[in-house]
């Protein structure tokens, strides 16, 4: 029976010291099939283990519906046939800039500002969840034959809370589920937050970018013994919608890396390969003083600026990785997998039906409730989606200044059925005043919930009112569409297409809705079809390979549409933004497939041109100028 342990300086693996040299990948955000080669990268760049998250709310969107818990499970078997070791982060609460910080709605909405503490009703989900989950990391610990060496007590909880006795009944509840091997926590290297996210009994480790003797020297203030570990290292950053990409030089970031191992430590590369945020589940944050902080949406693409590309490609990054890993490997490193192939000729895919969004909510959304108040996304149990809201002015009465507000995050508005502008959470007031009586939508879509900071579980919608003048307008009818209501077997059949054509003569109308089209690719995989987890089991061609003639992945963009989701196949591809940075989204090669494939793309806000087009991707490196992270 092999033994990891956590010695007095040092990992020990039966009894020898190891040095944890480790690689962040995420399995849910890189589709199944393509999970072998990526992991392969990370072993050929000098990394000997993989971490990974595990987002709650990507398992169970609504309470005891559980969808694919066993995903982890593969890809800890996976993480074993590549050689590699394996850290387990369960949460229950992530960050990882993932909607909500991986907490379900449906936990957040109910518990409030008592999630991530002590109290009986919130840790009594998470421990129903955790009987759930754990049971496929606790067959799969290194003492059983398997990879799993760690498992984390919640995550970066110094940078949140101080509740003590919370965290020390998550380790417990850890223990009491079979996990055996060494628990840890991991927090920056800060005083209050060793603090506050320190377990005594539990090995802490340090989550930074730069600086690493400084920042190890505040953890021995906490932990004189043990192995010294930065759980994190970020060697890139992420990215926010409407803002410049975020770029960190190669050179200076493995000079960090080189110093955190001159220091005799295990390391945690953040991300070695960063992927995707699929079908809409990236994150917010939030910036500035507590009384007036910037809502800032996260991208789609989770590439983080990592060694390994969001198209599994080696960039300058990995090679100098590899160079300074190299010199303390136990041998020479593997090999390079063989470079993942683009698409190989530019694929032009003309849409010819549409539907407003007006039929669609009628095919695929909920049932329209009503209320005297606004109902938030959480009251109506939504997650990824849109809400439309109605009411009317009463009338007659004179024009006043029409808005909403605590609106979060986005809304169309229409008044009698002409569009009368986009409202934010800064800019609440229609521009031009409305005049009673008068029939008002306000198509509202949450741009990703704050996954990290005390604004954790913040409600969506419109979480205030409606105000006219400085009235609140009441009864107000509410319907959601969700995300996930497309990915129901055949569920897009039953939406009215009209030609494309018909969108023009719809007036305001025609400028948003649900635009399909079809494409043909000679000699790609079989598909994929919709699934809460890329590549799931249940869905057609998740065992296999990229396919048969080799095309590993495509780039997807949308010129000049504006703002809205895209899937091929039944696949959600993620959020497009004409705001930017990201202008290209990735397509999977394993959801292609030989002979005809199906676009389906939802705009929210204003159409573009009747077309998409497919590409081979951006080239490494061809990244926008951005500013240095250190």
């Amino acid at each position: 029976m092999t033994d990891f342990t956590v010695g007095d300086d040092c990992f020990r693996l039966d009894g020898k010291p190891v040095r944890l040299l480790s690689g962040a990948l995420h399995y849910f955000r890189v589709h199944e099939e393509q999970w072998g080669h990526r992991l392969a990268m990370l072993a050929a760049m000098g990394l000997n283990c993989v971490e990974t998250y595990v987002p709650w709310n990507l398992h169970e969107p609504r309470e005891g519906e559980i969808r694919d818990a066993g995903a982890l499970g593969r890809f800890l078997d996976a993480a074993r046939r590549a050689g590699l070791w394996a850290i387990v982060r369960p949460g229950p609460y992530i960050c990882a800039e993932w909607e909500n910080g991986g907490l379900p709605v449906w936990v957040t909405g109910r518990f409030g500002r008592r999630v991530r503490t002590r109290d009986a009703e919130y840790r009594a989900v998470v421990e129903r969840w955790f009987r759930v989950l754990l049971p496929q990391v606790v067959q799969r610990q290194v003492s059983r034959g398997g990879p799993v060496i760690l498992v984390q007590a919640e995550n970066e909880y110094g940078s949140y809370g101080s509740d003590a006795a919370y965290l020390e009944w998550l380790a417990g509840l850890l223990r009491q589920c079979g996990v055996t091997v060494p628990l840890f926590t991991s927090d920056g290297p800060e005083d209050h937050m060793l603090t506050g996210g320190s377990v005594p009994g539990l090995l802490a480790t340090a989550n930074f970018g730069s600086g690493a003797r400084k920042g190890f020297d505040v953890l021995r203030r906490h932990q004189p013994k043990g192995p010294l570990m930065c759980m994190e290292f970020w060697c890139g950053w992420f990215d926010h919608w409407g803002a410049e990409p975020v770029l960190r030089d190669p050179e200076q970031a493995a000079g960090a890396l080189r110093e955190i191992l001159e220091c005799g430590a295990s390391v945690n590369i953040y991300m070695a390969h960063g992927g995707t945020n699929f079908g809409g589940w990236a994150g917010a944050n939030r910036s500035g003083p507590l009384q007036d902080e910037s809502f800032q949406p996260t991208v789609t693409s989770y590439d983080y600026d990592a060694p390994v590309d969001e198209y599994g490609r080696a960039t300058e990054k990995f090679w100098l990785f590899r160079k300074v890993l190299e010199g303390y490997a136990e041998g020479p490193l593997p090999a390079l997998p063989q470079e993942p192939a683009g698409l190989a000729a530019p694929v032009r895919v003309e849409l010819d039906g549409w539907a407003g969004l007006g039929d669609v909510t009628e095919a695929l959304g909920d049932p329209e409730t009503g209320s005297g108040v606004p109902p938030t996304f959480e009251e109506l149990g939504v997650d990824r989606g849109l809400v439309r809201y109605r009411v009317t002015v009463p009338g007659p009465r004179r024009a006043y200044p029409l808005g909403a507000s605590g609106l979060r995050d986005r809304a169309v508005v229409y008044v009698d059925g002409v569009r009368a502008g986009v409202l934010t959470e800064d800019s609440g007031t229609l521009p031009e005043p409305v005049a009673g009586p008068a029939e008002v939508e306000l198509w509202v879509e949450s741009l990703g919930r704050v996954n990290y900071g005390p604004r954790l579980g913040e409600p969506k919608g419109v979480t205030g009112g409606v105000l006219h003048e400085r009235q609140y307008l009441h009864g107000i009818r509410a319907r959601a569409l969700r995300l996930d209501a497309f990915e129901a077997a055949g569920a897009v059949a039953a939406v009215p297409f009209k030609p494309v054509e018909s969108a023009a003569g719809a007036g305001d109308a025609g400028r948003t809705g649900l635009f399909r089209g079809t494409f043909t690719i000679e000699g790609t995989a079989g598909a994929s079809g919709p699934s809460g987890v890329p590549g799931a089991s249940g869905v057609p061609g998740a065992s296999g390979a990229s396919g048969a003639s080799g095309v590993d992945h495509a780039g997807l963009e949308l010129p000049g549409w504006t703002r809205g989701f895209v899937w091929v196949n039944g696949f959600c591809l993620g959020r497009y933004w004409s705001a930017g940075p990201q202008r290209t989204l990735y397509v999977p090669g394993p959801v292609l497939r030989e002979g005809a494939n199906e676009v389906w793309v939802l705009e929210l806000e204003d159409a573009g041109e009747p077309h998409v087009e497919l590409g081979p991707g951006a080239p490494v490196g061809a990244d926008a100028p951005g500013v240095a992270q250190s």
